[in-house]
């Protein structure tokens, strides 16, 4: 796993991510908003210089923020805007990954990352009951079937991010408009025979 800070050559934001810690920061950021290293390292099973450390090191690569609102002792931490400006990318093609460890890396966040949708998914399987019923009906798991070449399969991805950037921040001032994630999870399938 990565664990040097970034500097003016550092690695990339994916490779970052590529440890334990800092992928469950992130995901507690986007997931349940601003925290302070103590309020992380409660929810995270962690603890307080771990937590610190891990959050400097996100900031750094511009994928977490300092709001300002701490006290002259602890920071608190936020989730950074996802905005194209930033230039911040934490995708990774592995297909252009040569280096052994890189790759290790690279697979490693790519399971840690259906592992954290996955256990989301569960949650909501369980908590779906108490919603109201217009929610249970319209959230969920969607196995969609399709058949496509290579072509068709770019223009696919394209047409569903298009959807879902239109509709990022469509329920800003809303009256009760929540936010939901879309987990798109394209995935080749065997040949029939």
């Amino acid at each position: 796993m990565v664990d040097e800070p970034p500097g003016a050559s550092g690695p990339a934001p994916w490779r970052l991510l590529a440890h334990p810690l800092r992928s469950r920061i992130l995901a507690h950021l986007r997931l349940h908003g601003a925290a302070t290293a103590a309020d992380l390292a409660r929810a995270l099973s962690s603890n307080t210089g771990a937590t610190s450390y891990h959050a400097r090191v996100l900031a750094e690569a511009g994928l977490v923020d300092d709001t300002g609102l701490g006290d002259g002792r602890s920071r608190v931490w936020a989730a950074a805007e996802e905005d194209e400006e930033r230039g911040v990318d934490t995708s990774v093609a592995v297909s252009t990954i040569s280096d052994a460890d890189e790759l290790a890396d690279a697979l490693w966040l790519a399971h840690d990352l259906v592992d954290h949708h996955a256990q989301r998914l569960h949650g909501w399987v369980d908590a779906q009951v108490s919603w109201p019923l217009v929610w249970q009906e319209e959230c969920g798991l969607d196995d969609t079937e399709v058949l496509v070449d290579e072509t068709q399969l770019a223009a696919l991805r394209a047409e569903l991010g298009a959807v879902l950037d239109r509709y990022r921040r469509r329920g800003a001032g809303t009256p009760g408009a929540r936010r939901v994630t879309a987990v798109v999870g394209l995935t080749p399938l065997p040949r029939r025979a």
